[in-house]
């Protein structure tokens, strides 16, 4: 079962698209986020999260005081899921700290040509068989749209090792959990 770890909706429970994505796993997620707020890079943030499967990574964001969440998913089942938990989440906020939730049903390329930034926190948990030459072209249409002092998160398999950044990201710190490793990348 997924969940939200922590925040106003903590311990709410997320339905999960039936297949086509792989969820991080609470654990993981827990992780990735004690490494944020060590930053302070959760709390009125305008997060972006791509490849957001069933968007437990930017809702987790949500419930810990993001001030936006933009899920982006390819899938329409699966960007059906989002909504679902959107709603969920929204609704468990409380008045004074109401967090905007956009989904959109589109291919990452299409939604970073639409969206308008600055993003302060950017998911990018794409599928593990994505080709490094298109993680490395989101990378770069990304880039303009970051904050100046954004964090970047993506997550790969361990094996398939340390992803290529483009100009204008470099790489803060890197952590492995089992098969999944995450990638923390800041604007150069």
């Amino acid at each position: 079962m997924t969940r939200i770890v922590s925040g106003f909706a903590g311990s709410l429970a997320l339905q999960v698209p039936k297949s086509g994505t792989r969820p991080t796993s609470d654990r993981v997620r827990e992780a990735i986020f004690s490494a944020l707020d060590a930053r302070d890079a959760v709390r009125g943030a305008r997060v972006l999260d791509l490849y957001a499967g069933s968007g437990a990574l930017g809702l987790e964001a949500a419930s810990r005081g993001a001030a936006s969440v933009t899920l982006v998913e390819k899938s329409a089942a699966a960007a059906a899921v989002c909504r679902r938990n959107a709603a969920a989440v929204t609704r468990a906020a409380p008045a004074a700290s109401h967090p905007t939730v956009d989904v959109r049903a589109a291919s990452v390329q299409s939604a970073l040509a639409s969206v308008s930034g600055p993003f302060d926190l950017v998911f990018l948990d794409p599928p593990y068989d994505l080709p490094d030459a298109e993680l490395l072209g989101a990378l770069q249409t990304l880039v303009p749209l970051l904050a100046e002092d954004a964090t970047v998160c993506i997550e790969r398999r361990t094996r398939d090792g340390e992803p290529t950044l483009p100009d204008g990201l470099e790489l803060l710190r890197s952590k492995a959990y089992g098969e999944t490793a995450v990638y923390y990348a800041v604007p150069a």
